[in-house]
């Protein structure tokens, strides 16, 4: 990296890069992490780990994966552990879709269409806000807005690897935040409402339900508290740190569309809005086509599938302004398209085979559940003695309750398998010191999302290597986890204290949602 793209100043996150980039190749350190993850199993095994699950009360041990039954599952698996990685899917379905757009010349001149009227110095911030809103598409701002703010950034004279670095801090450091309501919101919505039972049991006392609602004003805030944090490491941090792009892929140069073009992106734009008014004339009638089966938007595959109507789009609006440029001639034109793309993503597929591996070992050896109970349990002591004022009591444990699932989203990265396996054990806590199940609510989202950003853990941190690999072939773990290292810590701390202020304020943290809880009366028989 040093010889590369930058020569950053000798210093703590020098030598965070440094040594982590010293390791081996991502893909067969992967490989280790699986080999270890092996390891920890067979000794867990034999030292009898265990932990009782919160909500079953099942008792849950170490799987030792180098059993007789360990080893037939790592061996009749792996294929499936590879196919079924998270983002594999979804990353060709899309990338087959922006490479008809790509090789067409329809994002280049989309970009210098924009780049042309936005001013300069906003950049930053709009690109880290859209990365924040496109978590209301689930896995969108990983697949669009990560390798665009590359290529927006490097047209700009600006270093590639600094653009993706400030969309990725707003795509995944920012998670939870939103200022619409995203799919994530009922699914910590459910688990919250599960946990809720343990203390206020519906047949006694009536249903306590969480809505997806629960904590919108808060994150609503916090959406642009994240843009100005981030947007400002970026500024003085990351970008002074990485210094100019030296690396030697070419840049894009910033042209004024042509009369063609132009001609093009007006019809690629009415392609967009013709699948728009598609997409709204599907979910606005309250029996849409385009709705969940339970009826809902939130529910429905316009967002949970949002990847799909991505492919299409991009693919359309790609082919109609290719035809009317003359870069597409025929069909073949096309497909050559999505072809030079894939084979973009060589790499990526050798480092997802052993990723996949290390998550799923992980997943199956329950190393990670335990260790979510274990601490949380620990942290279940603290609770109980949390009582007196907010100073005292709830500051202190809402610090704490922060730090820790910071920490094991280290090595647990699905938000709402942790909430399932926490969830149940703080929420009561919180309930049993008269504070809402909301509150425990927006404290774990806190923290669940800051550290996404620098855990191998997270499915698509092995994407982000690649992406920044197109520009610095030497980037690896130590390139990711200095250059987003500041953004977590920033955002830890600005976070966590906007928090505290809501507190001490007593504000809101939804529409009618209070952070003070009480158990009703008993319902009458």
């Amino acid at each position: 990296m040093e010889n590369a793209s930058t020569k950053p100043k000798k210093g703590f996150f020098y030598y965070v890069e440094k040594g982590g980039n010293a390791l081996p190749n991502p893909a067969i350190l992967f490989g280790i992490f699986a080999l270890t993850v092996l390891v920890l199993s067979l000794i867990g095994s034999w030292l009898g780990w265990q932990g009782q699950d919160p909500v079953t009360g099942e008792t849950i041990h170490v799987n030792n994966l180098l059993s007789r039954d360990g080893l037939h599952r790592i061996i009749l698996e792996a294929a499936r552990n590879f196919t079924s990685f998270p983002p594999l899917g979804i990353v060709v379905v899309a990338l087959l879709g922006l490479g008809v757009a790509e090789s067409s010349g329809l994002i280049k001149t989309a970009i210098n269409a924009m780049l042309a009227k936005a001013p300069a110095k906003w950049v930053t911030f709009i690109i880290i806000f859209a990365g924040l809103i496109s978590n209301v598409a689930s896995d969108l701002g990983y697949i669009l807005i990560i390798p665009l703010a590359g290529v927006i950034f490097h047209s700009l004279g600006r270093n590639p690897l600094v653009g993706m670095a400030a969309a990725f801090a707003g795509v995944s450091g920012g998670f939870s935040a939103n200022i619409l309501i995203s799919t994530q919101d009922p699914m910590l919505a459910g688990i919250s409402t599960r946990a809720a039972e343990l203390v206020q049991d519906p047949k006694i006392f009536g249903l306590y339900e969480v809505l997806p609602t629960a904590n919108y004003y808060f994150m609503a805030a916090s959406t642009f508290l994240i843009a100005i944090v981030c947007t400002i490491v970026t500024v003085k941090w990351v970008e002074p740190r990485l210094g100019p792009y030296s690396g030697d892929t070419p840049r894009e140069e910033m042209t004024k569309p042509t009369a063609i073009e132009s001609k093009g992106l007006k019809r690629a734009g009415w392609v967009f809005l013709g699948f728009f008014a598609l997409i709204a004339a599907g979910l606005i009638p309250e029996n849409g086509i385009l709705r969940g089966v339970d009826g809902s938007i939130l529910g429905s595959p316009v967002l949970r599938g949002f990847i799909t109507l991505l492919f299409l789009m991009c693919a359309s609006a790609g082919i109609v302004y290719g035809y009317t440029v003359g870069k597409f001639k025929k069909a073949d034109d096309v497909i050559t398209g999505m072809n030079d793309n894939i084979k973009t993503l060589a790499s990526y597929f050798v480092l997802v085979f052993f990723a996949a591996q290390f998550i799923a070992y992980f997943d199956w050896s329950k190393l990670g559940t335990l260790l979510a109970i274990k601490g949380a349990n620990a942290l279940e002591g603290f609770g109980a003695d949390a009582g007196g004022s907010v100073f005292t009591g709830l500051i202190p444990l809402l610090l704490l309750f922060i730090l820790f699932t910071s920490f094991m989203n280290l090595f647990m990265g699905s938000a709402s398998a942790k909430w399932a396996i926490v969830g149940p054990i703080f929420v009561p806590m919180f309930m049993l010191l008269g504070y809402s199940p909301e509150l425990a609510q927006a404290a774990y989202r806190v923290g669940d999302s800051v550290t996404n950003i620098i855990t191998p853990v997270l499915p698509y941190f092995a994407l982000v290597i690649v992406y920044f690999q197109k520009y610095v072939k030497q980037s690896g773990i130590g390139t990711i986890m200095a250059t987003m290292l500041p953004y977590s810590i920033a955002l830890f701390i600005s976070w966590t204290v906007l928090l505290i202020i809501w507190v001490l304020l007593v504000l809101p943290l939804g529409p009618g949602v209070s952070m003070f809880y009480e158990l009703p009366t008993p319902l009458q028989p």
